[in-house]
């Protein structure tokens, strides 16, 4: 197999909350000026593991920090040369982008993009296809990689078959925290009784922590320690038009389409979450649009006699209690009882009285954008897969090489520009 490393990078130029309902607002970003960024960790323990063939690193910056944090990421990737790191900033983005508007230029929205977390996804799936990756290997950048073996026990069992003659495409790792625990932690306070998942989400890693077999049909998907075979992600792309939880919903995508994600028991990272983390209320929204989108998306895609249906009882004992018309009333519960107790009411108060309206309009509206997207990815990733002019243009900004090696390329005339023909130069 051939597998690429994708870590999406997310900067800013300090510690930002980010506006309530502003998409592209993350769980953290990493401020320019850190002097130990998350990145350069992630990166040091990647250097002991076997057989890193390429690190694709996606860098996440809004337009005002955007040339300050590619230099950064640069220079972070530049003290890391075995990993052949290749950056993509907004200008190899932009080759992308445009390649996938020539296939799909109908559909709504940024779909491969560095800005909302499944377009960026997406980006990562078709860079690997430009280089004809059949493995994408994600990993957040807050977090370490332990075992030399990481890239081994990524593609184990990718391809075969299980006992029940079910194809393993796509499987999911887990992390371990500072204690060395793959579980969350349950909370106990009055605001969360309604919005707290541990309890759930414990039960069923428990289920395939304690399983005899190493690989299990899963509900989940670690989106920061997932492997996808070029099989399913040339088929399924994430959702672009979801605000949070991509990895989860991947899970439903596949099961619409024939296809299940499995959990590895026997491979994880840990995971080392920084101080700069987004603020309550602004994640507390795009939750509220992620689940209202969810459950809306999964009504539209069991109503398609082309896709089969996801029932809710597949899906217990999590997410499926957040799949249903129940969560409207959790997110009331919870939005009026985190304005009672405070702090953020004036938050909660925008919330209750208009963002939680607002989040199920966008939800019934745009239900359906991802079937019709979906639609055009298989096209994309095959016109996508090692075309050679996309490589070149995006070799010639993204690989990370000395200085001098990139002044000397510069001052060759005869050297190949890696730039994609304009109409005026094909002709």
């Amino acid at each position: 197999m051939n597998p690429a490393i994708v870590i999406p990078s997310y900067w800013a130029e300090g510690a930002q909350p980010g506006v309530l309902g502003e998409r592209g607002v993350y769980d953290y970003t990493t401020p320019i000026d850190k002097p130990l960024p998350e990145l350069e960790l992630c990166l040091s323990s990647l250097d002991q593991v076997r057989g890193v063939i390429r690190v694709i690193v996606l860098v996440v910056a809004p337009v005002t920090c955007e040339d300050s944090a590619r230099a950064r990421v640069e220079s972070i990737c530049r003290a890391h040369p075995a990993l052949n790191p290749l950056v993509i900033g907004a200008r190899e983005a932009a080759h992308v982008e445009h390649a996938v508007a020539r296939m799909a230029h109908h559909v709504t929205g940024e779909t491969v993009a560095l800005r909302g977390y499944g377009a960026i996804k997406n980006m990562g799936l078709a860079v690997a296809a430009v280089f004809g990756h059949d493995v994408a290997v994600f990993l957040d950048d807050d977090e370490v990689v332990l075992d030399p073996d990481f890239l081994i026990n990524a593609v184990h069992g990718l391809g075969s078959l299980t006992r029940q003659n079910l194809k393993v495409l796509v499987k999911s790792g887990f992390f371990i925290d500072a204690n060395n625990s793959p579980y969350a932690n349950p909370t106990d306070e009055w605001t969360e009784k309604y919005w707290s998942k541990a309890t759930e989400f414990n039960r069923v890693m428990e289920r395939m922590q304690t399983s005899s077999s190493r690989f299990s049909r899963s509900n989940h998907l670690c989106g920061g320690c997932c492997a996808l075979h070029a099989e399913a992600y040339s088929k399924v792309p994430f959702d672009p038009y979801i605000t949070r939880g991509e990895d989860l919903d991947y899970v439903l995508n596949l099961r619409a389409n024939g296809m299940d994600a499995w959990f590895d028991n026997a491979w994880f990272v840990r995971s080392q979450p920084p101080e700069e983390m987004a603020g309550v209320p602004s994640m507390f929204m795009q939750d509220v649009h992620r689940w209202l989108y969810e459950y809306r998306k999964l009504d539209a895609m069991n109503s398609r006699r082309d896709l089969r249906t996801i029932t809710p009882e597949s899906l217990m004992p999590y997410p499926a209690p957040w799949l249903s018309a129940g969560v409207r009333r959790r997110v009331f519960q919870t939005a009026l009882r985190r304005f009672i107790k405070g702090p953020n009411r004036l938050a909660y108060l925008r919330i209750l009285t208009k963002g939680r309206y607002d989040a199920d309009k966008f939800a019934r509206a745009a239900s359906s954008r991802y079937l019709s997207f979906s639609m055009m990815w298989p096209g994309v990733v095959a016109a996508l897969w090692e075309d050679p002019l996309l490589q070149s243009a995006i070799r010639r900004t993204g690989e990370v090489v000395p200085p001098e090696e990139r002044a000397a390329a510069a001052a060759d005339d005869l050297g190949d520009t890696g730039s994609l023909p304009t109409v005026g130069e094909a002709q």
